[in-house]
């Protein structure tokens, strides 16, 4: 051998297998090679003192103290059993929470659709003026404007459909008026 002093045996009774790139424990001091470096492979008797892991309640995502020699499933289900801040039944967000204002309407909405003039929270059948019978609107708009208007709503939006929509609203407005 060109070099005796090259690489080190595994220090595990079991394997002393010759590696060149050993790993140090760094409790135990001693060389292992890639399958026993580990603290639970090479049955390190300090691994106390580093592999120290702290359990977290599944409910409330608090960490839990435990003393050394607890076990952490016991530990976990009395704190769980007395001490966890985590209720059910209080911690959950409604998803529909914005209730429709036309009368009679129960419906409720994941957003809030209001009225651009009564400033009222809507449905999606309810949205429009004319559906939930708008009395602030300033100039009340014709059956046959809102229905152009929602069939507009159907295309693709974009800032070109947008100004023409605002403009066929406008002049459905004007012919309305005559």
């Amino acid at each position: 051998m060109e070099f005796p002093d090259l690489g080190k045996h595994c220090s595990e009774k079991t394997c002393k297998q010759l590696d060149f790139l050993p790993i140090k424990c760094d409790v135990c001091k001693q060389d292992f090679c890639k399958d026993h470096f580990t603290y639970a492979a090479h049955k390190c008797p300090f691994a106390f003192k580093k592999d120290v892991q702290v359990p977290v309640c599944p409910l409330c995502h608090i960490p839990i103290p435990i003393k050394k020699g607890q076990i952490p499933d016991v530990v976990v289900g009395d704190h769980m059993d007395r001490d966890c801040k985590y209720h059910p039944g209080k911690n959950k967000e409604k998803v529909f929470a914005h209730r429709c204002s036309k009368g009679g309407c129960k419906k409720r909405e994941m957003l809030q659709v209001a009225c651009a003039q009564c400033y009222g929270n809507f449905c999606i059948q309810h949205r429009h003026p004319l559906d939930h019978s708008c009395r602030h609107a300033s100039r009340p708009t014709s059956n046959a404007g809102c229905s152009s208007m929602r069939a507009l709503e159907l295309e693709p939006s974009g800032a070109v459909n947008a100004l023409s929509s605002w403009w066929l609203t406008r002049q459905f407005r004007w012919k309305a008026k005559r």
